[in-house]
């Protein structure tokens, strides 16, 4: 059975592959070129196959949206994840720096890439209008997954600017404007309701297309943002915490659970699992490879000549509780033989170590996340089939139990939900001695979501950027004594400045990035 569900994937993924290849064949539409003009015609499907081979395509507009870290760039703003001080890592400076700028160029590609998936939606629904096909099961499983995916796309935009045009048809009004926060939340929810209500109860294992589970779970998070800024409509967390009990309760029914080994998740062999809620899935012998880890988690020069892009802030690193789980998440040293280069064989016993307050050119510790398992060897280049997990059954843990404890509901069953996440973190169980279970479970995602690209958006429904951010709280040199200065030499050097200083506002006003201007100028409503 292991082996059919992995051929069925690979499958698909091949399907998939032929129609993107058509898509990216041709420049990404955005918000104001006409959708007719696009690969997906207006046209009524006639047949299932019609309507699989149109929501493939999105998947496909899914997977060339995200497959590079420009998806994430938001993520850069937290405090667990930073980038290079120099080289060519400005767009990502812009969002570790909090002084995001209209003309910033990862900005304007995360949304034509999002939009063009929204747009991509929208003809399918369209052609979906009034159109009843025979095998109307399947129908119904389509319809559904292009739901999720619009009201996924509306939400990645939502946590990156706040308010966002919300287009629901293939003619989009010139003079669209901005939806209010609520419009866009409400919008989200409608989307992922009737996902909930066509999608299958289970899928493959590794949820590569969702199921109501997932759905479900996307509706915990998103009223969990919603009951935090910029709405604080605390009436939410009920919510949020009901949703996340209905995926709990579920849960076997969907094929979620926490899998035992943290670490396996972060693997080429592990990426199909239970715990992913939903995950975009990547091939590379399909030709759709993922091109955030390996080498882009790695400093430059040798032994690892990294492309030094995504790295871990080093105040985090350190206040991480020691364990398993911070095992998983991150490497502290690069295993090396005796020529000096780093050990890919398990079965080798390295001669010495590069501790990375040793790495020659910036010194920080790397995402084991991001990196993967030295002897697995994704180190080596930049482009890799590890999966993307847009969410994990752990968070949904964590979410019950925050947001049940915020609501006052908080029974022996979300202390177990927090529990359970710290047992496999090697921690020992927390009880009300220790402090509210809310705030306990907020801490703990800290730890447990740490470089996936999350942390910012906690720490903004909560109103805590400043205090993660500010004055010395984000200093990712300031404990560290002395290390190689990165000229070479050798030279220990005292480094008491974080290598990407906050240079723009911490205040709520500079909470969410500023639309790309190219967008505004072609929509100016926009910019009102």
């Amino acid at each position: 059975m292991k082996f059919y569900n992995a051929m069925k994937v690979k499958l698909w993924m091949a399907g998939l592959l032929a129609f993107s290849m058509t898509i990216n064949s041709c420049e990404q539409f955005d918000l104001e070129e006409d959708p007719t003009q696009a690969l997906l015609a207006v046209v009524p499907y006639n047949n299932i196959a019609e309507l699989e081979l149109a929501v493939n395509g999105i998947y496909g507009q899914l997977r060339s949206a995200a497959w590079m870290t420009t998806f994430y760039v938001n993520g850069w703003s937290g405090d667990d994840i930073t980038t290079h001080r120099a080289s060519n890592k400005a767009d990502f400076r812009e969002y570790d720096q909090r002084n995001v700028v209209q003309s910033n160029g990862r900005t304007a590609t995360n949304w034509r890439g999002v939009y063009s998936m929204v747009l991509a939606a929208n003809t399918v629904l369209t052609n979906l209008e009034g159109v009843e096909l025979t095998e109307k099961g399947a129908q119904d499983v389509f319809t559904g997954e292009t739901y999720f995916l619009r009201g996924l796309m509306f939400y990645q935009m939502a946590r990156v600017h706040g308010r966002i045009p919300l287009p629901l048809s293939i003619e989009v009004d010139p003079e669209i404007g901005l939806a209010s926060q609520v419009e866009v939340y409400q919008q989200i929810e409608s989307d992922m309701l009737r996902a909930e209500s066509l999608l299958p109860t289970a899928t493959e294992l590794g949820a590569a297309r969702p199921n109501a589970g997932s759905a479900r779970a996307i509706l915990a998070r998103l009223y969990l943002d919603w009951a935090g800024f910029p709405v604080k409509d605390a009436s939410k967390y009920a919510e949020a915490a009901a949703s996340a009990k209905q995926v709990m309760d579920n849960a076997g029914e969907h094929g979620f659970a926490l899998v035992d080994d943290m670490a396996s998740l972060y693997t080429i062999a592990g990426r199909f699992n239970s715990e992913s809620l939903f995950t975009i899935a990547y091939c590379t012998p399909c030709g759709l490879a993922n091109r955030k880890h390996g080498k882009l988690g790695l400093p430059s020069g040798a032994p690892t000549n990294g492309w030094q892009e995504t790295f871990a802030e080093i105040r985090f690193f350190e206040d991480f509780p020691e364990g398993p789980r911070k095992d998983a998440t991150y490497h502290v040293a690069m295993p090396l033989a005796a020529d000096g280069s780093i050990i890919s064989d398990a079965s080798t016993t390295p001669v010495d170590s590069l501790p990375w307050t040793e790495f020659k050119d910036q010194q920080n510790p790397v995402f084991r996340k991001i990196v993967g398992p030295f002897e697995e060897g994704t180190w080596q280049g930049f482009q890799s089939d590890r999966n993307d997990y847009f969410m994990r059954y752990a968070e949904i843990l964590l979410i019950y139990a925050e947001a049940s404890g915020e609501a006052g509901s908080a029974g022996a069953d979300a202390w177990a939900a927090l529990n359970a996440v710290r047992t496999r973190a090697g921690l020992p169980d927390v009880s009300a001695a220790d402090g509210t279970i809310q705030d306990l479970a907020f801490q703990e995602r800290k730890w447990e979501l740490a470089g996936e690209y999350l942390r910012w958006n906690d720490l903004v429904r909560k109103e805590q950027v400043e205090a993660a951010l500010g004055g010395t709280a984000r200093d990712p040199r300031v404990s560290i004594g002395t290390v190689f200065d990165g000229d070479g030499n050798g030279t220990p050097t005292p480094l008491t400045a974080p290598s990407n200083p906050i240079l723009g506002g911490l205040s709520t006003s500079n909470y969410f990035a500023p639309l790309p201007e190219g967008e505004v100028a072609r929509l100016p409503n926009l910019g009102n």
